[in-house]
């Protein structure tokens, strides 16, 4: 208890500096020197590409649907522009082994174009590091990435997360926690190498989820579980900073959209995917064909809700966004007001309004950050809707039928089934992803 704390008092004094740069920078703890993490690689370009044909490939953190959930929805309705579709693979208990058994049959036969790996929980064994496993994580997730390099497949690979606990369904468990960890960040360091050496993308988990979830506890009490309640599988806080790991990995610049209005004349310019449909007296309407990432929901099946006290759960996804810059770097649907001379504005978006100093508004204020609830909510939530149900389709067609006696008898007969049963939940997405009309109204208080 003393090392988190002690951490976490060190995070929270240097929240702006990067978890990697931080621990290099020379923490005195003997604890944390022990893991060594290596500096993870940023991306260097924009790695998704329009027209992609999206993998994401992992473990039964994977086959949870949360995380890759997030980054479906992102892509649909935050870039949209793109036109990327997304199928995942998750499968509970694999190692990286596991899927390099099965990636031609599950998976290159649907033509990828770019991938994301998750894999490593399961290969350290929940056990104290022995080389054994650091060569055989390293040789299969070699031949992971050369086989979809062979098929010319862009590929980020995820590094496992942290544990939280020991835990207890695990029956070989053995060691302590701090054993686990120190393991589960020795593969971390040897995907940093493997990416370097085959010039891939690199999605750091473990280091960021391991100290955040750090801070965490500190801001919010010892029983906020980065790693999930289970001490393995993330709740929604821990999977959103997985999506947002693979989504800065992938290089996208999270401008969603930018509204400059000019008070004095009662104009309004807008970025791509959105245009002005009428203003006048400080009031405007537009309609956009990108929406912002909503953190949470109304009203909704089995995504998180909009509470008054979900900031400090880890069962939501708002609580992490006071830890990590996701509404900054990945989120921006900004409002920049040209002529806000008065101390404070009433901004009204939708329904809902805020006072807003008019200096903020001046500089620009972020619309998705200040506005949990707003005029894209309902639509979001329709589209969240149709991927979840997609994705679980995925779950059943990879686990159950691509490997079931039908499949053994005649595997491309079983693959046209499925793709047909498959084919209405993806035209369901975009059916559900529509324009959206909103009002913003400026008002001098």
């Amino acid at each position: 208890m003393r090392l988190l704390f002690l951490l976490g008092s060190l995070l929270i004094a240097a929240q702006t500096v990067p978890a990697d740069t931080l621990y290099q920078g020379g923490m005195k703890d003997p604890a944390l020197q022990q893991f060594q993490p290596l500096r993870a690689p940023k991306a260097p370009r924009l790695m998704i590409k329009q027209g992609d044909r999206l993998a994401i490939c992992g473990d039964s953190i994977t086959e949870q649907k949360m995380y890759s959930r997030l980054i479906e929805d992102y892509l649909t309705v935050c870039v949209p522009q793109l036109d990327v579709t997304v199928r995942q693979y998750g499968w509970s208990g694999e190692r990286a082994g596991g899927f390099l058994g099965r990636m031609t049959n599950d998976c290159l036969r649907f033509q990828p174009t770019i991938a994301t790996t998750c894999y490593g929980m399961n290969d350290h064994e929940y056990r104290p590091y022995e080389p054994r496993i650091g060569d055989a994580y390293r040789q299969n997730s070699a031949a992971i990435v050369r086989a979809f390099k062979a098929n010319h497949v862009r590929v980020v690979m995820g590094s496992p997360g942290p544990v939280g606990k020991m835990p207890s369904w695990v029956k070989t468990a053995s060691g302590t926690v701090h054993d686990l960890n120190m393991n589960l960040c020795r593969l971390r360091n040897i995907g940093i190498e493997l990416a370097r050496e085959e010039k891939v993308g690199f999605a750091d988990l473990f280091w960021p989820m391991f100290t955040t979830g750090i801070k965490a506890q500190t801001l919010y009490g010892p029983d906020y579980a980065i790693a999930g309640k289970d001490g393995v599988h993330p709740g929604w806080a821990g999977q959103a900073m997985m999506a947002y790991a693979f989504l800065k990995a992938m290089g996208l610049d999270g401008d969603v959209a930018r509204l400059e209005v000019d008070l004095k004349h009662s104009r309004i310019t807008t970025s791509e995917g959105h245009y002005a449909t009428s203003s006048g007296a400080g009031e405007f309407t537009i309609e956009s064909s990108r929406y912002p990432f909503c953190a949470c929901l109304p009203q909704t099946k089995g995504y998180p809700t909009c509470g008054a006290n979900d900031a400090g759960r880890d069962d939501t996804i708002r609580s992490v966004l006071q830890l990590v810059p996701f509404d900054q770097e990945l989120n921006r649907f900004m409002l920049v007001v040209k002529g806000a001379k008065k101390k404070n504005y009433r901004v009204t978006w939708g329904t809902e309004s805020l006072s807003i100093p008019g200096s903020d508004l001046k500089h620009g204020v972020n619309l998705a950050s200040l506005f949990p609830s707003n005029p894209f909510s309902a639509a979001f939530a329709r589209v969240d809707e149709a991927v979840a149900a997609k994705q679980a389709y995925e779950t059943a067609q990879v686990k159950q039928s691509f490997h079931s006696a039908e499949a053994r008898a005649n595997m491309d007969a079983t693959v046209l089934r499925t793709e047909s049963e498959r084919a209405p939940l993806a035209s369901a997405i975009k059916s559900a992803f529509v324009p959206v009309r909103h009002t913003l109204k400026i008002e001098k208080e």
